[in-house]
């Protein structure tokens, strides 16, 4: 969903204050990721430990996957309000900011994808397309991201935003005390919070193009598998509106099976698609039906 902006923009910076509260956020993780390795050498995790890890990653992870980026950002697909919040506060819980300048971001970098005004463009190396760009990039949601604030189910959730991130953090803890915090919270945020970053990072510098698009977005079978489909990012930047990302049968989409499956079940709707003659006019590579002279 790329939008026509002008070429030179103000550069918005980050205050010190902001730049302190993104640092707690990326080292706390880690720091309980080091931690949780103690652990587990120690043989001090039980199987509660892990399923809930696994739980709080599926929920925030497809939170962000189906919630922020296909039905926020790109209106990929419709639904109801109840619904629609609900995917927003699941992707509040991953604690990569509210749904609002989550989406300007990510708008943002569709308008000027791998150029200077991209926020994480990897001309400035792996590590800010990475994380570095967090500290330095100010959401601009008053170019990018102003008709988001019109949406009275959007504005709700992204002034509690930080409600559901808490309990995402304490409900795990609630649970299972002191290990439930380092597993269902630190160790969880950490996964979620690298694999996402790693579809700005390493799905812009390693993979396969198989579709012809003007930046340097590739597809990459693990990041697909991890960020529940959104590794096929050349994919996504040929057809940035399609709810399904993974288009070839043998590219794994978990975000795409489970909106099919709500389309089934008339939950969500207008569902957009890839017409096929419009994959094939921006093809690089040919099917393998092409190359068996099928």
């Amino acid at each position: 969903m790329a939008r026509t902006v002008p070429a030179t923009e103000p550069k918005l910076e980050k205050s010190p204050l902001e730049k302190f509260v993104v640092l707690l956020i990326v080292v706390l993780p880690f720091l309980g990721t080091i931690y949780a390795m103690v652990m587990l050498w120690q043989q001090y995790v039980d199987w509660l430990d892990v399923t809930l890890m696994i739980v709080f990653y599926v929920i925030s992870g497809l939170g962000i996957t189906i919630g922020f980026h296909r039905m926020l950002t790109h209106k990929s697909f419709e639904t109801s309000r109840p619904l629609k919040a609900l995917f927003l506060i699941m992707g509040c819980m991953a604690l990569e900011g509210d749904p609002t300048s989550w989406a300007s971001t990510h708008i943002q970098h569709h308008a000027h994808s791998d150029d200077e005004d991209d926020p994480h463009s990897p001309l400035e190396g792996l590590w800010h397309s990475h994380i570095g760009w967090l500290f330095s990039h100010k959401h601009n949601i008053e170019m990018y991201g102003k008709w988001l604030t019109k949406d009275p189910t959007i504005v709700w959730v992204t002034k509690t935003w930080y409600i559901w991130a808490a309990l995402s953090i304490l409900i795990p803890t609630l649970i299972a005390g002191w290990s439930g915090l380092i597993w269902g919270g630190l160790v969880r945020i950490f996964l979620t919070h690298h694999i996402t970053w790693s579809v700005n990072s390493i799905c812009h510098t390693f993979g396969r193009r198989d579709y012809n698009t003007r930046d340097a977005s590739r597809n990459n079978f693990i990041v697909g598998l991890l960020a529940f489909g959104e590794g096929w990012h050349n994919n996504h930047h040929a057809f940035p509106r399609s709810a399904f990302h993974g288009l070839r049968w043998w590219q794994i989409d978990v975000s795409a099976y489970i909106i099919r499956g709500l389309e089934k079940l008339g939950l969500v709707w207008n569902v957009h698609r890839v017409r096929p003659e419009d994959m094939q006019k921006r093809q690089i590579t040919p099917t393998l039906q092409e190359v068996m002279g099928d």
